[in-house]
């Protein structure tokens, strides 16, 4: 057995897409949110009797190497080692001129993780810095789970370290470790005399890291925090700190709670509140709201804001409320404490913080009403201004109609006046759809696509196709006339049936290897295959929709050769067409 097999026997794919993306049974397959592209309905599927996925939004599928490869956005080797790791599995030694760009970061990474981690027990300033956080109420459990650690305040003391492994300062620069010298010779350490808190990926891996100052240099413009860069392993909108540690939690409890600071989110892991990440001082992102929806559609934030000004934390609820994402906000304004102190002082405190979390629109109504005033024209046309957006993107058409009616009451308005202005509300879109994207990545991300009569005549006769696979006895009861609705190439194929030269029991069976009727393929993984006794009404259904799109081909038809005899003057021939329209409709 290859160890591609071998990693295969020992991974369930069940298991592993299930710690990315929340499924659920329907059938003998699983279904969810698709983590590749914006999606509503959930198109995705895992099969575990055959171990593969597949998108019918996106297209994409396979097993789990390119699941890994997909939701990582890493290389097939990348990928076969992380496998290879949750298997358990040691991989033979290769020759380490052909190890990836990649591979040589991560390993930098978790070199630096362990030299930080190190200083902080072993350096006389690391054992102040680990007094410190244990002041913060940060407990030594708390330390070791998360990898705090401390950087020494020298210029070289981590690359020269690195070096030493046999790391070049190039590597080390691209790693986000280390800056160029302004001189263009040298390169010195990014982090110096700081508290490190280093930035996991979903596989637990270090790619990036957090750096607090806590040796002060004296210089004023030394920043509290400062962060890796952009690098090929760390991009800090579509990575959430802590999250490798509370995607189980969030899926089990099926809610996360945001956080702005790292030690917000240890202290919160260290209460108990297990299903809590970190923003880590940047705001809301697409990326970042992806990646939480496969694990839960319920959001708890605790952000200082300002929902009445056009800030990016109002962009970033903006587009989770897009997203289908219910939003709670945990009362915190401008000067209030942390959630980490909070925590410190009682975590029972915080605790009444998240049972009392109120719903976004009580959050916008509070916001709103105390900044403007009610009783005032230009106040009252603020707080509509305010409001009225927010009620615009929910879903639900009676939602929307109880928080009109309670903006009316509160504005002392009628409600037909709220329901105009609300009529001429626009909201903004969050993203963008490619010149590249297909019909269906259209509909998933809401942009609306109408199939040509070819592709639902296509789509109907596929469907046929597949129902008589079904049942093959279901062929003679199809008549000339259904024949006559049919493609020249779907004829053919029914041809071949009747001759034996496709054998459906086969396709059936081995459905996944054969790329002609692969929609046989996508039939059997949504389960629409039908049992004996209905496939015959199914067909008929579809062969009534057949009739139909072949009337208005030909209403269609019609219509542009009246346009075209009535351009050159021919009425008598606009009249027949007129009239054969007619008796057609």
């Amino acid at each position: 057995m290859s160890q591609i097999e071998e990693i295969k026997s020992k991974i369930d794919i069940l298991n592993l897409v299930g710690s990315y993306v929340k499924l659920s049974k329907t059938g003998i397959n699983y279904r969810g949110i698709c983590p590749f592209h914006n999606e509503k309905g959930p198109s995705f599927f895992v099969s575990p009797t055959r171990q593969l996925f597949k998108c019918f939004g996106c297209g994409k599928g396979g097993d789990i190497f390119a699941f890994i490869e997909e939701i990582e956005g890493i290389e097939f080797k990348d990928a076969l080692r992380i496998l290879a790791e949750k298997a358990g599995i040691i991989l033979k030694m290769e020759n380490k001129q052909v190890r990836t760009e990649r591979e040589r970061l991560y390993e930098i990474c978790e070199l630096a993780c362990l030299f930080f981690e190190k200083q902080l027990e072993a350096s006389e300033w690391g054992k102040k810095a680990k007094e410190y956080l244990q002041k913060r109420g940060i407990s030594n459990e708390s330390i070791k789970k998360w990898r705090i650690g401390y950087s020494p305040d020298s210029w070289n003391s981590l690359s020269d370290f690195l070096v030493g492994k046999g790391y070049k300062r190039e590597e080390i620069i691209r790693a986000g470790l280390a800056l160029q010298s302004e001189k263009g010779y040298d390169s010195y350490d990014r982090f110096r005399g700081r508290i490190v808190f280093p930035i996991f990926d979903l596989n637990s891996k270090a790619v990036g890291f957090g750096a607090r100052i806590f040796k002060d240099s004296g210089k004023k413009e030394t920043a509290k925090y400062i962060n890796t860069p952009q690098t090929p392993l760390y991009d800090k909108s579509s990575i959430l700190y802590g999250m490798h540690n509370s995607k189980v939690e969030a899926r089990k409890k099926n809610q996360c709670i945001l956080t702005e600071g790292y030690t917000d989110a240890i202290m919160c892991h260290q209460a108990g509140f297990e299903n809590t990440v970190s923003v880590s001082g940047t705001a809301l992102t697409q990326k970042h709201l992806h990646i939480l929806k496969r694990y839960t559609e319920n959001l708890i934030l605790s952000f200082d804001m300002d929902l009445a000004g056009d800030n990016a934390t109002k962009r970033g609820i903006n587009m989770a409320e897009a997203e289908g994402f219910n939003i709670k906000i945990i009362e915190r304004y401008a000067g209030a404490k942390d959630p980490a102190d909070i925590i410190q002082e009682n975590p029972e405190s915080w605790k009444n913080l998240i049972d009392q979390a109120r719903t976004i629109m009580d959050y916008y109504f509070d916001s709103a009403f105390l900044k403007f005033d009610r009783k005032t024209a230009q106040g009252k046309r603020e707080i509509g201004n305010m409001i009225l957006p927010a009620i615009k993107r929910m879903k639900s058409k009676i939602e929307q109609s109880h928080w009109i009616s309670e903006l009316a009451d509160k504005l002392e308005v009628k409600e037909e006046s709220v329901l105009e202005e609300f009529k001429n509300v626009t909201i903004e879109r969050h993203y963008e759809i490619s010149s590249e994207t297909t019909p269906l990545e259209h509909q998933a991300a809401g942009e609306p696509h109408h199939l040509t009569l070819s592709d639902r005549k296509k789509l109907l006769e596929e469907k046929i196709l597949s129902l008589i696979f079904t049942d093959v006895h279901n062929l003679g009861a199809l008549t000339d006339q259904d024949y006559d609705l049919f493609s020249e190439h779907f004829r053919n194929m029914i041809e071949k049936i009747k001759t034996k030269e496709i054998d459906p029991k086969i396709i059936l069976s081995e459905s996944n290897s054969h790329p002609e009727y692969q929609f046989i393929n996508d039939a059997i993984w949504k389960e629409e295959l039908v049992g004996e006794d209905q496939a015959w009404p199914e067909i008929q259904l579809c062969i009534g929709h057949l009739k139909d799109l072949k009337k208005r081909e030909k209403r269609t038809n019609l219509t542009s050769e009246i346009k075209k005899a009535e351009e050159l003057g021919d009425s008598k021939k606009a009249e027949s067409l007129t009239k054969e329209f007619h008796l057609i409709s």
